[in-house]
């Protein structure tokens, strides 16, 4: 991380540059190479680049920007960039990289456009197209929205084989041997008469020449990795234990912070006493942050008890202290008083639905991310200089953010990424951030580590939006024929973006009504409205967002007009299906479950429910068993299509720690407001699924998509229709409110 830090920003912006006696590689698009993209505009055919490769004398490093949150991020991205580099991935070292405006994120642009994923119409590709401008101008370097391979399919694997081919030309320059008879292999080239020059003795010459930016990606059948099985670079490190994640990272001279905020989230704190704090052994000092206080001392453990011992006055929180005030915000919403947006509108829903409609409202709680990692922040303020250091899925914002904190330029603020131990969209938030450099700013020169309580974190959580649904729906000869879906939720995008970001945006907020209007179903008279619901609890991006909330809502519902259509649950979602390689992911969970309708057996349900979130479809069939200690959920099929599955086995333990999340707060999942403060502060009052209740769960990649998708998000959506379907399927009873531990036991 030292040796990536030294370099010039403005360096390493351009493609190929000597570099601390080595050379780094950029990404080029193959219309118009520019030494600089970001200074240049943004016209038609314009340039990008984004350095990915770094080689001196050391050795080889991948660049590897998007965050990683246990999800294999920088393992992914390091074997699409070594798929044409050739180099083993034991031969190199990855590092996340300074925080960059080349590192913006081409394909998070794609959910913000009114057209839904699976169509690849002109009009729809144009607006794509035309999204990515805005990303481009404010270089939105952000992980998030399962975009990590679908960023960096292409633009990883260029860079590879632009380096691969520039260290060809290099040693064409030192051998005189034309690069058409040259090879690589291993971080190496290797000429005709077998004599092999490593990339490291290379790099010197490869910086005093141009890239070569003509370059052919190599044909599947020539891939080494992708599509193969591989260990992840960070196998061995987490299986022993020794992963440093940010919670870990230690400076000389650093001390300790914890907070005490006021429990009612965003509200002010009035006045404090200290005293009995600063009597404790290893309490340095209090300030004052932002809602409430911080405590210095000699170690997290001595700082967490003087957060406890200062005595504090707290002001009111911001928004309606108990819970009936915001389901009742949600439905006066829906009465009329906050519409949106209306994305969907095919045929005559109102007129379909008028009379003998199935009618249902659906409920969806606030939820906490809960990371394992403790979020944590480590500071240093100079005069003219800010490090940080952070697991952070938005570090240009924290930069921009701290900047204006400390007053030291922006360009002057580095932040250094560190592993993440889990987010569920946590580190798309940098309170603990900002709280740190208000401490950093008032001890100039110390380094100041704040790690939040887990009590602190979970009461001051940005946290999934409550949600309702209310529904109609008509069916009509065995068939669904009409459905009028109508949502509510507070704004992520106000929220997360506006007040805490600064980034208004123009437009209706397109989570609202995530994976419920741009279903690929032939519904006749189809109609989705969203309601934006402000003045309640803060909100933010939770794993999947809005398609989590939908996700339930859409594909329960649509199960509710199957049964009273009498139609097989699976059999009409095929039939309704417009989209093939959707069509076939439902086919393949089908196969894959031996589906037979919902009640297979005596006592036993299964329900299935499916989803397309981030332009992946995703199927599941559960299947749950009734015990005399409860329900018992068995088994689960899993079945989506991502265009090109990376890593098999990445691929299958995301998709299984997909379901678990899904399924455990389906079952288990709430926070609840009472005096403006959240209920739950722990793990004993917000549980997860327990290991005795996991389910067998059996994974399917398909690659029929023309697209390239992601999968972190993906399984979340369909895991609680597919649970609450087949809980109706075994029991008669329909839960339309999450968590479903409300109305049944688990077993």
């Amino acid at each position: 991380m030292s040796r990536i830090g030294k370099i010039a920003r403005r360096t390493f912006l351009i493609g190929s540059a000597a570099v601390v006696g080595g050379v780094a590689f950029g990404y080029y698009m193959y219309k118009r190479p520019v030494e600089n993209p970001l200074l240049g505009g943004l016209g038609e055919g314009e340039a990008a680049l984004t350095p990915y490769v770094l080689i001196d004398a050391s050795g080889i490093t991948l660049i590897t920007p998007r965050a990683d949150k246990g999800q294999g991020a920088y393992h992914v991205q390091a074997a699409l960039i070594a798929e044409e580099l050739d180099v083993e991935l034991d031969q190199i070292k990855v590092d996340p990289g300074p925080p960059s405006a080349a590192y913006y994120n081409t394909a998070l642009a794609g959910e913000g456009v009114p057209f839904p994923s699976t169509d690849d119409g002109m009009l729809a590709e144009t607006a794509r197209a035309v999204m990515d401008a805005p990303m481009k101008f404010l270089g939105m370097q952000i992980t998030g929205g399962s975009t990590t391979v679908p960023d960096g399919w292409e633009k990883l694997r260029v860079a590879g084989a632009v380096a691969r081919e520039t260290l060809k030309a290099a040693a064409a320059e030192v051998s005189g041997i034309n690069t058409t008879a040259l090879t690589t292999a291993k971080g190496r080239v290797i000429l005709p008469d077998g004599k092999e020059m490593t990339y490291e003795e290379l790099a010197p010459v490869a910086a005093g020449i141009e890239p070569v930016t003509s370059v052919k990606l190599r044909a599947p059948e020539a891939w080494r990795f992708i599509g193969k099985p591989m260990q992840r670079l960070d196998i061995v490190a987490k299986s022993t234990g020794t992963q440093d994640y940010g919670i870990d990272f230690e400076i000389e001279g650093m001390v300790h912070a914890a907070v005490k905020l006021n429990p009612r989230q965003g509200g002010s704190v009035t006045s404090f006493d200290a005293a009995e704090a600063l009597k404790l052994r290893g309490v340095t000092d209090v300030v004052q942050v932002t809602g409430g206080v911080a405590v210095l001392a000699d170690n997290t453990w001595r700082a967490f008890q003087g957060a406890e011992a200062v005595a504090c006055e707290w002001g009111p929180a911001t928004f309606a202290p108990e819970m009936e005030a915001h389901w009742a915000a949600l439905g006066d919403a829906i009465d009329g008083g906050a519409y949106d947006g209306r994305p969907r509108d095919d045929g005559d829903a109102a007129a379909a639905t008028a009379t003998d409609a199935v009618e249902a409202e659906y409920r969806a709680p606030y939820l906490a991310h809960a990371p394992l990692e403790p979020i944590n922040a480590t500071v240093l303020v100079g005069d003219d200089r800010v490090d940080v250091w952070t697991g952070t899925q938005i570090p240009r914002m924290t930069q921009n953010n701290v900047a204006k904190i400390t007053g030291v330029d922006f360009d002057n603020v580095h932040v250094h990424g560190l592993m993440i131990g889990g987010s569920f969209g946590h580190r798309l938030e940098d309170d603990v951030v900002r709280r740190a450099a208000e401490v950093a700013v008032q001890v100039k020169g110390t380094p100041v580590k704040l790690t939040y309580s887990r009590e602190q974190d979970m009461l001051h959580d940005y946290t999934r939006p409550i949600g309702m649904g209310r529904m109609k729906g008509a069916v009509k000869g065995g068939k669904v024929v009409a459905l009028d879906y109508h949502v509510a939720s507070p704004s992520v995008m106000d929220s997360q973006m506006g007040e805490r970001q600064g980034l208004a945006l123009p437009g209706p907020d397109s989570t609202i009504t995530q994976a419920a209007w741009d279903q690929p179903y032939a519904i006749p008279d189809y109609r989705v409205t969203g309601y934006r619901v402000p003045g309640l609890a803060p909100v933010s991006s939770w794993r999947s967002v809005g398609a989590s909330i939908n996700g339930f809502f859409h594909e329960a519902f649509l199960d509710e007009l199957i049964h009273e259509a009498g139609a097989d649950p699976m059999a009409e979602r095929i039939r309704l299906c417009t989209h093939e390689p959707t069509r076939k992911v439902l086919e393949a969970v089908a196969e894959m479950s031996g589906w037979s309708g919902p009640r297979p057996d005596t006592g036993v349900g299964r329900g299935v429910a499916m989803s397309i979130s981030f332009g992946t479809a995703c199927a599941e069939v559960v299947e749950v068993r009734q015990t005399e200690e409860g329900l018992k959920i068995e088994n689960v099929w899993v079945a989506a299509d991502v265009g090109r599955v990376v890593d098999p086995v990445n691929f299958d333990g995301l998709v299984k720690g997909g379901v678990v999340f899904g399924l455990g707060h389906a079952m288990l999942g709430e926070i609840t407001y009472a005096d403006g403060a959240a209920e739950q502060e722990n793990y004993d009052s917000f549980e997860a699924m327990r290991i005795n209740q996991c389910p067998n769960i059996f994974v399917r990649g398909l690659e029929n998509g023309e697209k390239i998708r992601g999968i972190g998000e993906p399984p979340v959506p369909p895991a609680a229709p597919a649970l609450a379907n087949a809980i109706f399927a075994a029991t008669g009873e329909r839960l339309r409110e999450m968590p479903f531990a409300k109305f049944i036991d688990f077993a």
